[in-house]
This record gives C-alpha cells, structure tokens and sequence, in this order.
C-alpha cells in the first residue's frame, strides 16, 4: 500500500471509469482502497434535515466512492502515463552523520516521485 500515497496523481486501468485521471484524496489502508477526485461518482439519498441556522440538509449527493487500489497506476511525472512505483534506499550525508531514506521513483522513467 505504500506504493500510492494521499495526493498523487493516478489513472484508472479498470472499471467503469477505465481511463480516467484524478489525485488521491484519501487512503484506506485497511480496505486496501482509495478514495480519488472525480473517480467511482455515486449518488447517494441523504436523510432531510435542518441545520442549526434552520437551513434544509440532505437529498440527493453525488459523492465520490472508494476504489479498489488493484484497478489504479500511478502517472509517471515526466512522461505522463502509467507506471509501476519501485522504491530504492538512498543514503544521505549531511553534518556528518549519514542516513538512510527510503525513496519512490516512476519504473518508466526512472523519475523520483
């Protein structure tokens, strides 16, 4: 699950909206799933309400649903279309003392993400 990440941007490879484009607004982890701008719309019935300025709440929303992480790619920064995440360990010197940071990168151009 930590090849995709809140905030990147994804394409949809299968289902309804095979094709489709948007940025991951929530992650799921537990469901293995995600939740992605403009992606799995459905339309939901809310119960009627009043707010508390005596406004009316509820109807029919249009939402957006979870999808499954399996039927997403990542888009490859440089080159715009769907990639595989690798993830490589980089060491990083500074001051003196050395660490060591787990890096993702685009497997189609090489590009960190």
């Amino acid at each position: 699950m930590a090849n995709i990440k809140k905030g990147d941007q994804v394409r949809v490879i299968a289902g309804r909206d095979k094709g489709k484009t948007g940025r991951v607004l929530e992650v799921l982890k537990d469901k293995d799933k995600l939740i992605v701008e403009g992606v799995q719309r459905v339309t939901k019935h809310t119960k009627v309400g009043q707010s508390a300025r005596g406004g009316r709440t509820g109807g029919i929303e249009t939402v957006d649903a979870p999808i499954h992480v399996s039927n997403v790619m990542l888009v490859d920064p440089a080159s715009k279309e769907p990639t595989r995440v690798g993830h490589r360990i980089e060491t990083i010197t500074s001051q003196g003392q050395t660490k060591q940071i787990r890096v993702r990168y685009a497997k189609r151009s090489g590009k960190d993400v």
